[in-house]
């Protein structure tokens, strides 16, 4: 049986993605070179794995069982790419952000990361959570940053520091709001301003108002927490910033003016992402520890 690694990459994508084509877009590759390498995993597996639905793609049996091996198989990959990287101590370091907490927590955790050799070959993936998480497990990330932790059995997650979220307006707005500081739920859905579905800062505020996107009738769908800070800014309604962002988001947009929400106050969890298969200590806890002190002293200036 001649099975490659990438054949269980796409099958893995396939499985899933649960769509040819969306599948392929994951993979970076036409459906046509997706599809041809399915079946030739198929004819060295002797059975179909997939069916396929007009509604898209179900594993059979034997797509079920091949998964699970498939599955160990990259774990184990993994675990080899990494070691032979050595990340964390002059190797190459692959490291996920989402992006409401890259561009705050970098710069101060970069210098240090490079300092203390953790991070003199860093190379950064920015991306939603969803995506890091899909790369985490397939090995093309050692780590990630992330305000959400997905339930896998297939990765771990390191506590670095909570970042509270603020009422962010103009100074008008927050004015008339005056010291009455009300409760996220108290807030008219009509004058909040979103990130777009995907971004779990959004639904994090939604969750914390106890509302949904149907209910926020004022959702821009802005792609950055740069583009609401202005908008709030400039009086168009009123957002949830993170208290990491605070400092460059006001510089950036002088007019940006916050209050705080009364005990308790909400707040996100920011972690460290890992998985299951790759062992805690040394260089882990190291890049674990500058990113959380970095984190509270971006929090604390």
């Amino acid at each position: 049986m001649n099975i490659t690694l990438r054949q269980l990459r796409y099958f893995l994508a396939l499985a899933q993605q649960a769509h040819f084509t969306r599948a392929a877009e994951v993979m970076n590759v036409t459906q046509p070179a997706l599809s041809m390498q399915i079946r030739a995993l198929e004819e060295e597996v002797g059975a179909p794995l997939v069916e396929r639905t007009a509604a898209g793609v179900l594993l059979t049996p034997q797509g079920r069982a091949l998964e699970a091996y498939a599955r160990q198989v990259m774990a184990a990959m993994a675990g080899l790419e990494q070691g032979m990287r050595q990340p964390g101590r002059g190797g190459r370091l692959m490291l996920g952000m989402i992006p409401t907490v890259a561009p705050y927590l970098l710069p101060e955790a970069l210098p240090v990361l490079r300092a203390q050799d953790i991070g003199r070959d860093l190379h950064l993936r920015e991306a939603q959570t969803d995506r890091l998480v899909e790369e985490l497990i397939q090995g093309r990330l050692d780590v990630a940053v992330v305000a959400t932790a997905p339930e896998s059995p297939d990765l771990a997650a390191t506590p670095l520091f909570a970042d509270r979220f603020l009422l962010a307006g103009s100074a008008e707005q927050i004015a008339r709001i005056g010291a009455r500081r009300p409760e996220p739920r108290d807030l008219d859905p009509g004058q909040l301003l979103l990130l777009d579905e995907g971004h779990c800062l959004g639904d994090q505020a939604l969750e914390v108002c106890g509302l949904t996107r149907r209910g926020a009738r004022l959702d821009l769908g802005a792609a950055s927490l740069s583009t609401l800070c202005r908008l709030a800014a400039q009086g168009m309604g009123l957002t949830f910033l993170p208290q990491l962002a605070l400092r460059q988001e006001r510089a950036a947009a002088p007019g940006l003016s916050v209050v705080v929400f009364p005990d308790p106050q909400p707040a996100r969890e920011v972690l460290l992402l890992r998985r299951a298969s790759t062992p805690a200590g040394g260089w882990l806890d190291d890049l674990a520890a500058t990113l959380a002190q970095a984190g509270e002293r971006v929090m604390a200036g």
